[in-house]
């Protein structure tokens, strides 16, 4: 076969992510969980205790602080052996017991929060100004005391999370299913030639120039999902049963407030973006028109959606990218970009090009005392290009967060991280439309932005308007199957499509098998639309040069949760509550059909 995936240690070592600055080796590794596991118990010593006084709660919380550190590196280092081969046995029982200690630290911390609660607030908010170690929690209490009407008794808060390990069966299973076990027939291209078929490979193939690579890639994605699809629907029927529990465990009313109400984020902000969308799906007709027009095509297909609009795609390799994303944030600022580049070049934060057995997709991943790690297959294209400004923005997020806050607001949230992802991708392609005057070149990035809006602001709001549904039906009492969930998938992506772009119902119906890791985070995909629409309007107001805009957004990346996710957007300069970020993006986005319309007439 011409077009092979290579084997995982085939991938040159500076490729490669630095495990070894987590733990030195795999008995460090096995010392560190040895560890944890063993002063797990230590903590018994302050149940019934921490309504003691203020020293006592200190001394707890700096005690579980200490292993939840612990723990989260334990689980870094595991994953990164596994995302990157998941047909590795030894990986895989790595990571499970990471799980697994993890669950087992979460139920041990059960009775905290209860405690906690049964203090009051007044007298934790006095703890907080009269004992140094408490005073940086008084928001976290604060935070507490709303949350505390779905906060259950110590025993049930210890039995919701003992379910945490094995309630994550149905999206692993899922994940090994596609991830490990599923075989994909190769593509062809129109001289017979084979290309494989794998997870690091699929965005590359069905961006082909060659129509034929593009077709047969994308229907023989799509035909291996569907050999599986009842395995797929048992697994996604299960983890949105497991939602709904939880949030009826909880009380809250629904499984999309149980996702948004305990990260303070109004249902409006929900409903106001798949509103919004739906309100400017015509935009997206045009541009389908559009491609169809530039293609030379009588029909346009969904495996034409992503086609390259010129003779010669811009071929990037990754020292290239490495150097425009650079050159690209200077407007952050030198500390920034000097962060970024040790990161990229000196530190190894980044595991680079495709291998057989590394999971689908691209993230970002670490916790405080780890690098900020990347995980992504590199492709040497534009595309590639902005996926790593992508994670970068995710990575560069958490150094600053991590740098700036206490581990109790190291963590920001789903809602903010997208803003920053977005944000990278969007100064970037400033800086590359400026930098580069080639037509073709020009073309190119504007299909990166194209390419960007369809995952972010079609294929995800799409998603989210599935999710919604699939919840709720659970929630009526109906049941999920396969092909009510393949039609459902189909029907809404059929109206997003419209009448300019033909729908082969079974393999676009067969989308939600694809995003294995994306549908089991109980309403996660719609933070990307809303996080791309905060990012282009904090963008438009750095790269305008406004007064105090890089230094608003610089501080936004350093507030981690230590405010209300609303409160910190608002102070960098966007109000999510309102639809207008939403509507300026898919202003955004017509600015960038009109170019497109004007350069290719």
């Amino acid at each position: 076969m011409a077009h092979r995936v290579p084997e995982r240690a085939e991938i040159p070592v500076q490729f490669t992510w630095d495990a070894a600055s987590v733990f030195p080796s795999e008995e460090a590794w096995e010392a560190a969980v040895n560890s944890v596991a063993a002063r797990m118990d230590t903590l018994k010593a302050f149940r019934g205790r921490l309504a003691d006084g203020p020293a006592v709660l200190a001394d707890y919380l700096e005690l579980a602080e200490e292993l939840l550190r612990t723990a989260g590196k334990v689980g870094v280092y595991a994953r990164m052996f596994y995302a990157v081969n998941t047909a590795d046995q030894v990986a895989q029982a790595r990571t499970d017991r990471a799980m697994a200690l993890a669950s087992r630290l979460g139920a041990a911390m059960a009775f905290g929060e209860p405690e906690l609660l049964a203090i009051g607030a007044e007298t934790l908010q006095r703890w907080a100004r009269e004992e140094p170690r408490l005073a940086h929690y008084a928001h976290s209490f604060e935070r507490l005391a709303q949350r505390a009407p779905h906060i259950r008794s110590a025993e049930v808060e210890e039995l919701l999370r003992q379910v945490g390990e094995p309630f994550a069966t149905a999206a692993a299973t899922h994940g090994v299913l596609t991830n490990a076990d599923m075989r994909f027939e190769p593509a062809e291209d129109a001289t017979g030639e084979r290309y494989e078929i794998a997870q690091g490979t699929i965005n590359a193939l069905v961006t082909h120039p060659d129509r034929s690579v593009r077709k047969s890639a994308w229907e023989h994605y799509a035909d291996a999902h569907l050999t599986l699809k009842f395995t797929q629907a048992n697994c996604l029927a299960t983890g949105v049963k497991q939602n709904v529990f939880i949030a009826r465990a909880r009380g809250y009313n629904s499984a999309l407030e149980a996702a948004l109400k305990p990260n303070f984020i109004p249902l409006e902000v929900f409903h106001n973006l798949i509103a919004t969308f739906k309100a400017n799906l015509p935009i997206w007709h045009r541009y389908w028109r559009l491609r169809r027009r530039a293609l030379g095509l009588e029909e346009l297909h969904v495996y034409d959606t992503r086609a390259p609009l010129t003779a010669n795609p811009m071929r990037v390799p990754y020292e290239q990218a490495v150097e425009w994303i650079c050159a690209g944030m200077a407007p952050l600022g030198e500390e920034y970009v000097a962060a970024m580049r040790r990161g990229l070049v000196e530190q190894r934060w980044v595991d680079v090009y495709p291998n057989k057995g590394k999971r689908a997709g691209a993230f970002s991943m670490g916790v405080p005392g780890t690098h900020p790690f990347i995980m992504m297959s590199y492709n040497d294209d534009i595309f590639g290009l902005s996926t790593l400004a992508h994670e970068l923005g995710h990575s560069m997020h958490s150094y600053y967060t991590r740098g700036t806050q206490p581990f109790v607001y190291a963590n920001y949230g789903l809602f903010l991280a997208e803003v920053a992802s977005n944000f990278n991708q969007a100064v970037v392609r400033h800086f590359l439309l400026g930098q580069l005057s080639d037509r073709e070149a020009q073309i190119s990035v504007i299909e990166e932005a194209m390419a960007n809006f369809h995952r972010y602001f079609f294929i995800m709001p799409t998603l989210a308007r599935f999710e919604l549904e699939i919840h709720e039906r659970v929630e009526r009492g109906q049941a999920l199957t396969a092909d009510s969930m393949i039609a459902l998938m189909a029907d809404l992506f059929a109206e997003g499509y419209g009448p300019e772009v033909i729908v082969d119902r079974e393999r676009v119906g067969s989308t939600w098998m694809q995003f294995a890791t994306h549908l089991y985070s109980n309403f996660y995909v719609y933070q990307y639309a809303t996080g791309i629409s905060g990012a282009h309007a904090l963008a438009e107001g750095v790269l305008a040069g406004q007064p105090g805009a890089a230094e608003r957004y610089l501080t936004f990346l350093k507030a981690g949760s230590s405010a209300y996710p609303l409160e910190i957007l608002r102070r960098a300069g966007v109000d999510m509550t309102s639809p207008e970020p939403v509507e300026q993006t898919f202003g955004v986005f017509a600015r960038y059909v009109e170019r497109l319309e004007q350069m290719i007439a």
